[in-house]
């Protein structure tokens, strides 16, 4: 018995506030088959879980979010996270540091509340969930760098905001890399597991239209195409396990399903003791 349903969330990692509004989280959901059941935009915690709670076959749903989920370390850096820059630094990926005094924490808020539901967080460490609401964290960049589906061997590509001093013309040259990676996404209607893009028409827009220079415009996009490659990543995980993918974070001294981790694929010299900065 496998999972039936895959569901990613790229959330926006500030909850918000009385007065500030939260920032857009991409969600997407799909099938064994690659179909896109549903996709698209969330705003806040809440909002999010009502989404979740409409899209999600009970008893069989496996849910990966791009967002720290456990934060268990007064300070510094998350194992996890550390494990990220070991790992695949050679390919220009490494993450945010995440601790109990870090203001960003919708993760946490929305694991803590989806548990209040009946969902259970899993690290990973006893491979992939066969059934049950279960959620994990992973990080879209390994994904992108360690499953070799998108054929970025040498570096990540930039879709994501440039440094502080972006050169000239730069939001021409995002919008033409992040053509670069949905035709890529597309390919992977071909993969084991398969993603289906034009199957919903949401994620059809992403092949149909180019992508926009305008920061807002673009961001919306963004957000989707990482919601996307965490529902790729989650059902990747369950169909083939540590065959494909590693647990960063393994030397947590946390209980068994417990620790903060991030599931991500891995080719094989991103592995434990192969992968070098």
């Amino acid at each position: 018995m496998g999972m039936e349903r895959f569901i990613g969330i790229d959330l926006a990692w500030s909850h918000g506030g009385a007065r500030v509004k939260p920032n857009e989280t991409g969600v997407a959901a799909v099938d064994g088959r690659g179909v896109v059941i549903d996709c698209g935009w969330t705003r806040g915690v809440e909002e999010t879980l009502e989404w979740l709670a409409g899209t999600a076959v009970d008893g069989s749903t496996l849910v990966f979010v791009d967002a720290p989920l456990v934060v268990d370390n007064p300070a510094g850096q998350r194992p996890c996270e550390r494990d990220v820059g070991r790992r695949y630094g050679r390919w220009k990926v490494s993450a945010n540091s995440t601790n109990q005094g870090s203001p960003r924490q919708a993760g946490v808020l929305l694991r803590k509340r989806l548990q209040e539901s009946g969902w259970a967080y899993d690290d990973g460490r006893g491979g992939p969930p066969t059934d049950g609401l279960v959620m994990s964290e992973c990080y879209p960049y390994t994904t992108l760098v360690g499953a070799e589906e998108f054929g970025y061997s040498q570096e990540r590509p930039r879709y994501k905001r440039p440094g502080r001093r972006p050169q000239q013309g730069w939001r021409a040259t995002r919008a033409a890399t992040c053509d670069e990676l949905i035709a890529r996404l597309s390919g992977l209607a071909e993969a084991d597991p398969p993603l289906l893009l034009d199957s919903h028409p949401v994620s059809r827009q992403l092949v149909t239209e180019p992508s926009p220079e305008r920061d807002a415009l673009y961001k919306h996009r963004e957000d989707l195409i990482d919601a996307l490659l965490c529902a790729w990543t989650a059902a990747l995980w369950s169909r083939h396990g540590l065959t494909r993918c590693q647990v960063l974070g393994t030397d947590s001294l946390a209980p068994p399903g417990h620790a903060p981790t991030i599931i991500a694929p891995a080719r094989p010299e991103q592995r434990r003791g192969e992968a070098t900065n």
